[in-house]
């Protein structure tokens, strides 16, 4: 189950590994297990998940590889530093999620997309097959009819997934989560009512992406997906602004 899909059901995988993982995961990311401390020792956890030392020592190497703790000879085991967390993981995004969103983490997000998404919308319009071109028209035309917020972003990352499929270049298709927690963000920040004029402005913008990497014009391609990502970090840093526009990108 993707970020988004999380976000809409609220479930979680329900296993005793998991139920660990995610409950430490998230006490480190809110900081409510600050960066520095020692995580209580291994009778303490388990007797306090209930678990087996066992499934607990698979949990720490579970975070462990996504890097929010280290363990410590005759120490025990630290929470690290947040540049030292793999924030292309999805978990961990999925924790920033929920903890809530601020301005630096989504001006954070948008420079990595900002530093990608054009680039493989530049080779999309070299290397799309037919079935891209299609698929990428349709996404948009639904994404200008769609109904709800959620219809509307289940369609935005699936448009901007096929985008990154489409490159052919499968580092580029693995960096879909930021591009997914990005528009979970959206959601986030969204108002249930938001008029169908502006979902069909959104429709349109991604409408000339698709235009372009049809006609296999990769400069505008790269442009028009800048501009969707711009104009999509200016109205997000809006609501969390309180309505003031954010200063345009370098």
């Amino acid at each position: 189950m993707g970020l988004f899909e999380t976000t809409l059901s609220g479930s979680l995988r329900r296993t005793s590994h998991s139920h660990v993982v995610n409950e430490l995961g998230r006490e480190i990311v809110s900081g409510t297990i600050p960066i520095g401390s020692i995580l209580p020792g291994d009778n303490e956890l388990a007797d306090r998940f209930k678990v087996s030392r066992t499934v607990l020592r698979e949990a720490m190497k579970t975070l462990s590889a996504k890097g929010l703790i280290v363990p410590r000879a005759r120490i025990g085991t630290r929470v690290t530093e947040r540049k030292q967390w793999n924030l292309f993981d999805a978990d961990v995004l999925s924790w920033h999620l929920e903890r809530g969103f601020d301005r630096l983490f989504l001006i954070h997000l948008s420079e990595m997309r900002l530093s990608f998404e054009p680039s493989a919308a530049e080779l999309a319009a070299k290397r799309a097959t037919p079935e891209n071109v299609r698929a990428l028209l349709r996404i948009a035309d639904e994404m200008s009819s769609a109904g709800t917020p959620e219809d509307l972003i289940r369609a935005d990352l699936q448009f901007h997934l096929t985008v990154l499929q489409a490159c052919e270049n499968p580092f580029m298709y693995n960096v879909g989560s930021l591009i997914e927690a990005a528009l979970v963000g959206a959601f986030g920040l969204s108002s249930p009512d938001r008029p169908s004029r502006e979902f069909q402005e959104i429709g349109h913008s991604h409408h000339l992406i698709a235009e372009a990497i049809s006609r296999r014009d990769p400069p505008a391609a790269a442009e028009a997906m800048r501009q969707v990502i711009l104009i999509g970090r200016d109205h997000a840093l809006g609501r969390v602004d309180g309505g003031k526009a954010p200063p345009e990108a370098d």
